[in-house]
């Protein structure tokens, strides 16, 4: 009964190499989750975030990364371990990490236009921007990013025997979610959602770099609004690539395909990895009043002799 499907199973590492790439993101992992417990905790502990439009959509973005990259991590080390799994199980996982992959560039684009009014629009932006709106803005990106992809799993239960959910499968995306016409809906879609958000960002990011410019009257506060704005520039590119990165990691196989299993790992660490460190910088290092908070929970919450200390501080 329970048996692979016909497709053809991609090829395998070495031990030594697969041991070095479970590795190393097993250590990203257990790294990047410090960071993001850290950021997490330092956001609750502090009512003055969750009244803040702007670190509420930041806290979900970090959450919404954190499941991302404990799915798409569990899904790689598995693949190592049991190589296929039942396609029951592997849906759920595709659909969990397919659901946040899309919800991270709406979200930075949401963050990116609630940046252009504060900077822009500076008194209307406590009227536009409130909790409430932040958090209807939060449902909206989950159902925009729901609704379609739910629907490869309506067509595949539609289309295949229930038997098919208790075979296994190398769990990729094109191995569960076959159907063909499928492919053609996530290219319109994937295609909609790029050029909304990719002009979104370009707009908004184009009109703070002007009005952070005219309104700086010096110039590292200039340069200083400038490089936040690249930074925020270069994460919201690599988020992009979520939607590229299928066709780019099927172009590269053509020209290299003798280092298929080389492009897709460099592809996991470049689209699920890299961008996962970018957040806590942008909004726990770069943004003072976060900092302050974040490096007062590390001290102060990891050392017991301070503990006196950081009381009075916060008083």
């Amino acid at each position: 009964m329970n048996s692979t499907l016909g497709q053809q199973l991609p090829m395998r590492d070495t031990f030594s190499t697969a041991f070095m790439k479970n590795f190393i993101v097993v250590l990203v992992w257990f790294l990047l989750s410090y960071i993001n417990g850290s950021v997490v905790a330092t956001f609750f502990r502090h009512q003055i975030f969750y009244e803040d439009p702007r670190y509420i959509l930041f806290i979900h973005m970090v959450i919404n990364d954190a499941v991302l990259l404990t799915v798409t991590i569990a899904l790689f080390v598995v693949s190592y371990i049991l190589y296929t799994i039942t396609v029951g199980v592997c849906c759920f996982f595709i659909l969990v990490a397919v659901f946040t992959t899309s919800t991270t560039p709406m979200n930075l684009a949401g963050m990116a236009i609630e940046r252009y009014i504060a900077i822009c629009h500076p008194l209307r932006h406590a009227q536009i921007c409130t909790v409430r709106r932040a958090y209807m803005l939060i449902g909206a990106i989950w159902f925009v990013s729901v609704v379609p992809d739910i629907t490869d799993l309506f067509v595949t239960l539609a289309t295949e025997p229930l038997s098919f959910f208790r075979t296994t499968v190398f769990c990729l995306r094109p191995y569960v979610f076959k159907n063909p016409v499928l492919l053609y809906k996530r290219q319109a879609f994937d295609g909609i959602y790029f050029s909304l958000v990719f002009l979104t960002l370009l707009s908004t990011y184009l009109r703070i770099v002007f009005t952070a410019r005219a309104l700086s009257t010096e110039r590292t506060s200039a340069k200083r609004a400038t490089n936040t704005i690249l930074l925020h520039g270069v994460q919201l590119l690599m988020c992009l690539l979520s939607y590229i990165s299928p066709n780019v990691e099927g172009i590269l196989n053509a020209i290299f395909p003798g280092c298929v299993l080389e492009i897709r790992f460099i592809n996991y660490l470049i689209v699920y990895i890299l961008p996962r460190f970018l957040s806590p910088i942008i909004y726990g290092v770069r943004d003072k009043k976060f900092r302050k908070y974040l490096k007062r929970y590390l001290v102060c919450g990891l050392s017991v002799d301070t503990r006196v200390d950081c009381k009075d501080e916060e008083d």
